[in-house]
């Protein structure tokens, strides 16, 4: 199976999402053993080295026997945006293909899978000044201040967004400042593109009860695996706290732990809790999208075959 070229079919590849516990993982490497495939991974925590417990990355043996693309491509402290995914993430998908492989995009960031498909919104670039001015009037009017501008200009991206996401909500307004344009409205625009490769969507998402139960199971399996050593051990090599990486979910309630504010059984919970929010969060995102086909559990692994053998017999 060979990139696209003129006049030749599209690059097919097939996509496994939904939200964080639900069982990507574990049916992604179930599916390239048995289809031979290769994985690309769309988390845009699992970029980042010395990351691994808190982001779920597939194993050393897992990863020895299925080859793996977009873990472990750049430190904490480097920015990796949604740009550089779709500049790797696109190379790595023809480079699957040229060796004959179908690529498996695995992973529960919309955003970057979106971005991967179709490309980014056209919205204006980044304006480091309105951004600093924006940030510091949530600093001086509080926590949320910048969510209640949001929602007075957007009030589609500010159900979306959580008070506490600053960046996507900073982003937002500085897409409304700039151009008058509601990023809610261009990327519902956006949405419409047709993605010059040819794909089949599926999503697990388990019942919700099931689901959180999972999360919180697989929350207290991390720190028994060391989630606290891990974000101790990247402090102790000189990784700021207020990193965009650390501040994610897992690592900045272990460093606010680590701190001493806060135990550690409320560390626990408030990570199952966080990680159940951001659930929610995702499954939203992912449910926009009608050409998903989804599955209550990755048990529904013959289905999961049959769709697959259908969608590369009808290329």
């Amino acid at each position: 199976m060979k990139g696209a070229k003129d006049g030749e079919h599209p690059l097919s590849l097939v996509v496994i999402c939904g939200p964080t516990a639900g069982g990507k993982t574990a049916l992604a490497l179930h599916l390239a053993e048995h289809f031979g495939l290769e994985i690309v991974s769309a988390d845009s925590r699992q970029v980042y080295r010395g990351m691994d417990i808190g982001t779920a990355k597939a194993s050393v043996e897992e990863r020895a026997k299925v080859r793996h693309h977009l873990i472990d491509v750049v430190e904490p402290e480097e920015d990796f945006t949604a740009s550089d995914f779709i500049v790797q993430g696109r190379a790595a998908l023809h480079e699957i293909a040229d060796r004959g492989h179908l690529p498996l995009v695995a992973g529960g960031t919309g955003f970057y899978i979106e971005a991967l498909l179709r490309g980014l919104v056209d919205a204006p670039s980044a304006d480091p000044a309105l951004r600093q001015e924006l940030a510091e009037w949530e600093r001086k009017h509080g926590s949320g201040s910048l969510h209640s501008r949001l929602q007075a200009v957007d009030p589609v991206m500010a159900i979306r967004l959580t008070p506490l996401d600053q960046v996507r909500i900073i982003r937002a307004l500085e897409v409304y400042y700039q151009s008058g344009q509601r990023l809610s409205d261009l990327q519902e625009q956006h949405a419409a593109v047709q993605s010059p490769y040819r794909v089949l969507s599926i999503g697990l998402a388990p019942q919700r009860d099931l689901l959180y139960n999972r999360i919180d199971q697989r929350v207290d399996e991390m720190m028994q695996a060391g989630l606290l050593k891990e974000t101790e051990t990247l402090l102790e090599q000189g990784y700021s706290p207020g990193l965009k990486a650390l501040k994610t979910i897992g690592y900045q309630e272990c460093v606010n732990h680590l701190a001493g504010n806060a135990s550690f059984q409320d560390t626990i919970n408030l990570i199952q809790r966080n990680s159940r929010r951001y659930a929610k969060r995702q499954l939203t995102w992912f449910r926009k999208n009608n050409e998903i086909i989804w599955l209550d559990s990755p048990r529904e692994f013959a289905k999961v075959l049959k769709l697959i053998d259908h969608f590369i017999m009808s290329k």
